[in-house]
């Protein structure tokens, strides 16, 4: 695994960008809002092979293969993730050196694309990320690759955001647990909402 410089930016590191999808739910099921396809418009459904629900109106192929990478083997990841006053610590890692390298890489791009409030709008993604985008700049992270894993501490002194990140690093960690079952699950808690 490559060693990463530690590095301190103004964003939220992302952790995945995986998320609920009430966007691409409301979208699917003719409830307006959000942003992406309508569900099974193009043809794509609950295609668990090609994923392309991973896709996204402004997200590169390379990131949406990182995805790929990290749903078809959520098997091998592993996630810890506390709380604090102002954000959340979390530690995520991979059994598997190829999904570890994806998950850096998705991390890292993510971070990035929040500092420039540059959102992919992946068709599946929570809609909890919306406010990252919005106030990129109200948000310290800390990314680290160690023995420990991906450490990625992220603090905000806007509270709305604080709570949006524990939000979602909830999210997330069910995810690495439940892979896509997970994100159909939110997605449809969404739509009942």
């Amino acid at each position: 695994m490559a060693k990463f410089a530690r590095r301190t930016v103004a964003v939220i590191g992302v952790v995945l960008t995986l998320g609920g999808g009430y966007a691409a739910f409301a979208q699917m099921h003719g409830h307006g809002g959000g942003h992406g396809h309508m569900h099974g418009d193009d043809g794509t459904g609950h295609d668990e092979v090609n994923m392309p629900g991973l896709r996204g109106e402004n997200a590169t192929p390379e990131e949406s293969a990182e995805l790929a990478v990290l749903f078809r083997n959520f098997q091998t990841l592993s996630r810890e993730v506390e709380n604090l006053p102002n954000g959340i610590r979390t530690v995520t890692r991979s059994s598997d050196p190829a999904v570890m390298e994806a998950l850096v890489s998705h991390a890292v791009g993510m971070i990035d694309r929040v500092g420039q409030k540059d959102d992919p709008r992946i068709f599946i993604q929570s809609p909890t990320l919306d406010i990252f985008f919005a106030r990129g700049e109200r948000i310290l992270s800390d990314v680290e690759v160690t023995d420990e894993g991906l450490v990625v501490i992220q603090t905000s002194d806007d509270p709305d955001v604080v709570e949006a990140m524990q939000v979602h690093a909830a999210e997330v960690t069910d995810m690495a647990e439940r892979g896509m079952q997970a994100v159909h699950e939110m997605m449809m808690q969404r739509a009942g909402n």
